[in-house]
Protein backbone atom coordinates (compact mmCIF):
# COMPACT_ATOMS: atom_id res chain seq x y z
CA UNK A 1 0.00 0.00 0.00
CA UNK A 2 0.99 3.61 -0.45
CA UNK A 3 1.85 5.72 2.59
CA UNK A 4 -1.68 7.10 2.84
CA UNK A 5 -5.20 5.77 2.28
CA UNK A 6 -7.09 8.59 0.58
CA UNK A 7 -9.07 6.87 -2.17
CA UNK A 8 -9.86 3.27 -3.12
CA UNK A 9 -8.69 3.88 -6.70
CA UNK A 10 -5.14 4.17 -5.29
CA UNK A 11 -5.26 0.47 -4.38
CA UNK A 12 -4.77 -2.33 -6.87
CA UNK A 13 -7.16 -5.28 -6.91
CA UNK A 14 -4.31 -7.34 -5.45
CA UNK A 15 -3.82 -4.92 -2.57
CA UNK A 16 -7.54 -4.97 -1.82
CA UNK A 17 -7.52 -8.76 -1.71
CA UNK A 18 -4.47 -8.68 0.60
CA UNK A 19 -6.35 -6.37 2.96
CA UNK A 20 -9.38 -8.66 2.87
CA UNK A 21 -7.27 -11.76 3.52
CA UNK A 22 -5.76 -10.01 6.54
CA UNK A 23 -9.24 -8.94 7.66
CA UNK A 24 -10.32 -12.60 7.55
CA UNK A 25 -7.46 -13.48 9.88
CA UNK A 26 -8.22 -10.58 12.21
CA UNK A 27 -11.81 -11.76 12.56
CA UNK A 28 -10.86 -15.40 13.07
CA UNK A 29 -7.81 -14.97 15.32
CA UNK A 30 -8.24 -11.60 17.07
CA UNK A 31 -5.96 -12.43 20.01
CA UNK A 32 -3.07 -13.37 17.71
CA UNK A 33 -2.78 -9.73 16.59
CA UNK A 34 -3.51 -8.05 19.93
CA UNK A 35 -0.05 -6.52 20.42
CA UNK A 36 0.84 -5.78 16.83
CA UNK A 37 0.62 -1.97 17.18
CA UNK A 38 1.83 -1.71 20.77
CA UNK A 39 3.43 1.69 21.33
CA UNK A 40 1.74 3.21 18.26
CA UNK A 41 -0.58 6.23 18.55
CA UNK A 42 -3.30 7.31 16.12
CA UNK A 43 -4.62 10.88 16.01
CA UNK A 44 -8.29 11.32 15.05
CA UNK A 45 -9.00 14.78 13.59
CA UNK A 46 -12.79 15.02 13.37
CA UNK A 47 -14.54 18.10 12.01
CA UNK A 48 -17.79 16.13 11.65
CA UNK A 49 -19.74 14.14 14.27
CA UNK A 50 -19.20 10.41 14.21
CA UNK A 51 -20.41 7.16 15.71
CA UNK A 52 -19.02 4.26 13.64
CA UNK A 53 -15.85 5.92 12.34
CA UNK A 54 -14.62 7.12 15.71
CA UNK A 55 -15.58 4.04 17.73
CA UNK A 56 -14.32 1.55 15.13
CA UNK A 57 -10.92 3.24 14.86
CA UNK A 58 -10.51 3.73 18.62
CA UNK A 59 -11.55 0.18 19.49
CA UNK A 60 -9.53 -1.20 16.59
CA UNK A 61 -6.36 0.54 17.78
CA UNK A 62 -6.99 -0.68 21.34
CA UNK A 63 -7.44 -4.27 20.16
CA UNK A 64 -4.14 -4.05 18.28
CA UNK A 65 -2.37 -2.76 21.40
CA UNK A 66 -2.11 0.88 20.31
CA UNK A 67 -3.53 4.19 21.51
CA UNK A 68 -5.72 6.83 19.90
CA UNK A 69 -6.22 10.54 20.58
CA UNK A 70 -9.48 12.22 19.57
CA UNK A 71 -9.10 15.83 18.43
CA UNK A 72 -12.47 17.59 18.28
CA UNK A 73 -13.33 20.46 15.90
CA UNK A 74 -12.78 23.05 18.63
CA UNK A 75 -9.35 21.73 19.56
CA UNK A 76 -7.86 21.82 16.07
CA UNK A 77 -10.14 24.20 14.10
CA UNK A 78 -8.26 23.04 11.02
CA UNK A 79 -7.11 25.79 8.71
CA UNK A 80 -8.41 28.56 11.01
CA UNK A 81 -6.60 28.36 14.33
CA UNK A 82 -3.63 26.81 12.59
CA UNK A 83 -2.75 26.00 9.00
CA UNK A 84 -3.25 22.45 7.78
CA UNK A 85 0.44 22.35 6.86
CA UNK A 86 1.51 23.19 10.41
CA UNK A 87 -0.94 20.70 11.93
CA UNK A 88 0.45 17.98 9.67
CA UNK A 89 4.07 18.75 10.50
CA UNK A 90 3.40 19.01 14.26
CA UNK A 91 1.38 15.82 14.57
CA UNK A 92 4.02 13.99 12.54
CA UNK A 93 6.41 14.59 15.47
CA UNK A 94 4.00 13.13 18.05
CA UNK A 95 1.93 10.30 16.57
CA UNK A 96 2.28 7.44 14.08
CA UNK A 97 -0.78 8.03 11.93
CA UNK A 98 -3.72 10.39 11.38
CA UNK A 99 -7.38 9.76 10.55
CA UNK A 100 -9.16 12.85 9.28
CA UNK A 101 -12.95 13.22 8.98
CA UNK A 102 -13.64 16.55 7.33
CA UNK A 103 -15.79 18.52 4.92
CA UNK A 104 -13.53 19.61 2.04
CA UNK A 105 -11.61 16.79 0.36
CA UNK A 106 -8.72 19.20 -0.22
CA UNK A 107 -8.15 19.17 3.56
CA UNK A 108 -7.35 15.44 3.37
CA UNK A 109 -5.06 15.89 0.38
CA UNK A 110 -3.19 18.83 1.93
CA UNK A 111 -2.76 17.07 5.27
CA UNK A 112 -1.31 14.00 3.54
CA UNK A 113 0.97 16.17 1.41
CA UNK A 114 2.66 17.73 4.45
CA UNK A 115 2.55 14.84 6.94
CA UNK A 116 5.50 12.47 7.14
CA UNK A 117 3.23 9.80 8.68
CA UNK A 118 0.30 7.89 7.10
CA UNK A 119 -2.98 9.79 6.66
CA UNK A 120 -6.29 7.92 6.39
CA UNK A 121 -9.38 9.52 4.88
CA UNK A 122 -12.10 8.89 7.48
CA UNK A 123 -14.60 10.81 5.31
CA UNK A 124 -14.69 13.89 3.13
CA UNK A 125 -17.49 15.45 1.12
CA UNK A 126 -16.08 13.73 -1.97
CA UNK A 127 -15.15 10.25 -0.72
CA UNK A 128 -15.72 7.71 2.06
CA UNK A 129 -13.15 5.00 1.25
CA UNK A 130 -13.12 3.19 4.62
CA UNK A 131 -16.88 2.75 4.43
CA UNK A 132 -16.89 1.45 0.86
CA UNK A 133 -13.96 -0.90 1.46
CA UNK A 134 -15.79 -2.43 4.45
CA UNK A 135 -18.96 -2.66 2.34
CA UNK A 136 -17.14 -4.56 -0.41
CA UNK A 137 -15.58 -6.87 2.17
CA UNK A 138 -19.08 -7.54 3.56
CA UNK A 139 -20.36 -8.38 0.06
CA UNK A 140 -17.42 -10.78 -0.37
CA UNK A 141 -18.22 -12.34 2.98
CA UNK A 142 -21.91 -12.85 2.21
CA UNK A 143 -21.80 -13.65 -1.52
CA UNK A 144 -18.55 -15.67 -1.36
CA UNK A 145 -17.25 -13.75 -4.37
CA UNK A 146 -16.94 -10.24 -5.82
CA UNK A 147 -16.53 -10.52 -9.57
CA UNK A 148 -19.94 -10.65 -11.22
CA UNK A 149 -21.97 -9.61 -8.16
CA UNK A 150 -24.71 -7.13 -9.12
CA UNK A 151 -25.07 -4.12 -6.81
CA UNK A 152 -27.91 -1.61 -7.05
CA UNK A 153 -27.33 1.75 -5.37
CA UNK A 154 -30.40 3.95 -4.90
CA UNK A 155 -30.16 7.51 -3.57
CA UNK A 156 -27.81 10.47 -3.68
CA UNK A 157 -24.66 10.44 -5.82
CA UNK A 158 -22.62 11.33 -2.74
CA UNK A 159 -19.26 10.45 -1.18
CA UNK A 160 -20.32 6.88 -0.39
CA UNK A 161 -21.59 6.40 -3.94
CA UNK A 162 -18.30 7.74 -5.33
CA UNK A 163 -16.21 5.33 -3.26
CA UNK A 164 -18.49 2.40 -4.13
CA UNK A 165 -18.00 3.24 -7.81
CA UNK A 166 -14.22 3.19 -7.42
CA UNK A 167 -14.23 0.05 -5.29
CA UNK A 168 -16.70 -1.92 -7.41
CA UNK A 169 -14.84 -1.11 -10.61
CA UNK A 170 -11.57 -2.32 -9.06
CA UNK A 171 -12.87 -5.72 -7.92
CA UNK A 172 -15.36 -6.59 -10.67
CA UNK A 173 -18.70 -5.80 -9.02
CA UNK A 174 -21.34 -4.63 -11.51
CA UNK A 175 -22.90 -1.46 -10.10
CA UNK A 176 -26.13 0.29 -11.08
CA UNK A 177 -26.70 3.76 -9.64
CA UNK A 178 -30.14 5.39 -9.56
CA UNK A 179 -30.48 9.04 -8.55
CA UNK A 180 -32.99 11.80 -9.24
CA UNK A 181 -31.97 14.12 -12.08
CA UNK A 182 -29.43 16.62 -10.78
CA UNK A 183 -28.17 14.34 -8.00
CA UNK A 184 -25.94 12.05 -10.08
CA UNK A 185 -22.41 11.12 -8.97
CA UNK A 186 -19.69 13.40 -10.33
CA UNK A 187 -19.11 12.77 -14.02
CA UNK A 188 -15.32 12.79 -13.55
CA UNK A 189 -15.53 10.01 -10.95
CA UNK A 190 -17.87 7.94 -13.12
CA UNK A 191 -15.41 8.32 -16.00
CA UNK A 192 -12.47 7.22 -13.83
CA UNK A 193 -14.45 4.27 -12.48
CA UNK A 194 -15.39 3.19 -16.00
CA UNK A 195 -11.72 3.24 -16.95
CA UNK A 196 -10.87 1.05 -13.93
CA UNK A 197 -13.75 -1.28 -14.79
CA UNK A 198 -12.09 -2.22 -18.08
CA UNK A 199 -9.47 -4.09 -16.08
CA UNK A 200 -11.90 -6.00 -13.88
CA UNK A 201 -14.80 -6.58 -16.26
CA UNK A 202 -17.22 -4.61 -14.07
CA UNK A 203 -20.20 -2.90 -15.70
CA UNK A 204 -21.33 0.55 -14.50
CA UNK A 205 -24.79 1.91 -15.37
CA UNK A 206 -26.56 5.11 -14.30
CA UNK A 207 -30.34 5.45 -14.07
CA UNK A 208 -33.00 7.91 -12.92
CA UNK A 209 -35.50 5.22 -11.91
CA UNK A 210 -34.75 3.08 -8.84
CA UNK A 211 -36.59 0.11 -10.37
CA UNK A 212 -34.04 0.04 -13.20
CA UNK A 213 -31.09 0.03 -10.79
CA UNK A 214 -32.30 -2.77 -8.52
CA UNK A 215 -33.69 -5.12 -11.20
CA UNK A 216 -32.23 -8.60 -10.70
CA UNK A 217 -29.53 -7.38 -8.33
CA UNK A 218 -27.84 -9.37 -5.56
CA UNK A 219 -27.40 -6.38 -3.25
CA UNK A 220 -29.46 -3.20 -2.80
CA UNK A 221 -27.70 -0.25 -1.14
CA UNK A 222 -28.93 3.15 0.03
CA UNK A 223 -27.82 6.14 2.09
CA UNK A 224 -29.43 9.24 3.58
CA UNK A 225 -30.82 11.77 1.13
CA UNK A 226 -29.28 14.76 2.93
CA UNK A 227 -25.77 14.29 4.32
CA UNK A 228 -24.11 16.31 7.07
CA UNK A 229 -23.74 19.89 5.89
CA UNK A 230 -26.83 19.63 3.68
CA UNK A 231 -29.43 20.10 6.40
CA UNK A 232 -30.81 23.25 4.75
CA UNK A 233 -31.65 21.16 1.68
CA UNK A 234 -33.59 18.52 3.61
CA UNK A 235 -37.12 19.47 2.49
CA UNK A 236 -36.04 20.09 -1.10
CA UNK A 237 -34.33 16.70 -1.19
CA UNK A 238 -37.31 14.90 0.32
CA UNK A 239 -39.36 16.08 -2.66
CA UNK A 240 -36.66 15.25 -5.20
CA UNK A 241 -36.11 11.76 -3.79
CA UNK A 242 -39.79 10.83 -3.49
CA UNK A 243 -40.07 7.34 -4.96
CA UNK A 244 -36.47 6.44 -4.12
CA UNK A 245 -37.26 4.75 -0.81
CA UNK A 246 -36.07 1.18 -0.31
CA UNK A 247 -39.28 -0.62 0.62
CA UNK A 248 -40.90 -4.00 -0.02
CA UNK A 249 -42.53 -2.85 -3.25
CA UNK A 250 -39.18 -1.80 -4.73
CA UNK A 251 -37.51 -5.02 -3.58
CA UNK A 252 -40.00 -7.09 -5.60
CA UNK A 253 -37.99 -5.96 -8.64
CA UNK A 254 -34.64 -7.02 -7.14
CA UNK A 255 -33.23 -10.51 -7.22
CA UNK A 256 -34.80 -13.09 -4.93
CA UNK A 257 -33.32 -12.71 -1.44
CA UNK A 258 -31.35 -9.58 -2.37
CA UNK A 259 -29.20 -8.36 0.50
CA UNK A 260 -29.89 -4.89 1.95
CA UNK A 261 -27.09 -2.45 2.80
CA UNK A 262 -27.01 1.01 4.37
CA UNK A 263 -23.91 2.80 5.66
CA UNK A 264 -25.81 4.37 8.59
CA UNK A 265 -26.99 6.52 10.25
CA UNK A 266 -30.39 5.71 8.70
CA UNK A 267 -33.35 8.05 8.54
CA UNK A 268 -35.94 5.33 8.98
CA UNK A 269 -39.13 6.05 7.10
CA UNK A 270 -37.31 8.21 4.54
CA UNK A 271 -34.73 6.41 2.39
CA UNK A 272 -35.51 3.01 3.93
CA UNK A 273 -38.41 1.48 5.87
CA UNK A 274 -38.20 -0.26 9.24
CA UNK A 275 -39.57 -3.40 7.62
CA UNK A 276 -36.62 -3.58 5.22
CA UNK A 277 -33.73 -2.51 7.45
CA UNK A 278 -34.85 -4.93 10.18
CA UNK A 279 -35.53 -7.82 7.79
CA UNK A 280 -33.63 -11.09 7.56
CA UNK A 281 -32.09 -9.88 4.28
CA UNK A 282 -30.53 -6.83 5.94
CA UNK A 283 -26.76 -6.98 6.49
CA UNK A 284 -26.58 -3.38 7.67
CA UNK A 285 -25.10 -4.16 11.07
CA UNK A 286 -22.64 -6.65 9.62
CA UNK A 287 -21.43 -3.73 7.51
CA UNK A 288 -21.07 -1.61 10.63
CA UNK A 289 -19.08 -4.29 12.45
CA UNK A 290 -16.80 -4.87 9.47
CA UNK A 291 -15.77 -1.22 9.49
CA UNK A 292 -13.62 -2.05 12.51
CA UNK A 293 -12.13 -5.25 11.11
CA UNK A 294 -11.21 -3.78 7.72
CA UNK A 295 -9.81 -0.61 9.32
CA UNK A 296 -7.64 -2.75 11.60
CA UNK A 297 -6.17 -4.32 8.48
CA UNK A 298 -5.54 -0.85 7.01
CA UNK A 299 -3.85 0.27 10.25
CA UNK A 300 -1.58 -2.77 10.27
CA UNK A 301 -0.57 -2.24 6.64
CA UNK A 302 0.16 1.46 7.15
CA UNK A 303 1.54 1.65 10.70
CA UNK A 304 3.46 -1.58 11.20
Amino acid sequence: MKKDFICIKDLTAGEIEELFALTDKLKQEKDKYSGLLRGKTLALIFQKPSNRTRVSFEVGMYQLGGNSIYLSPGEINLGVRETIKDVAKTLSRYVDGIVIRTFAHNNVVELAEHASIPVINGLSDLLHPCQALADIYTIREKCKKLRGVNLGYVGDGNNVCHSLLYGSSRVGININVATPAGYEPKASIVKEAQALAKGSGAVIKLFHKPQDAVKNTDVVYTDVWASMGQEKETEKRKKAFRGFQINQNLLKVAGRGALIMHCLPAHRGEEITDEVIDSSCSIVFDQAENRMHVQKAILIKLLK
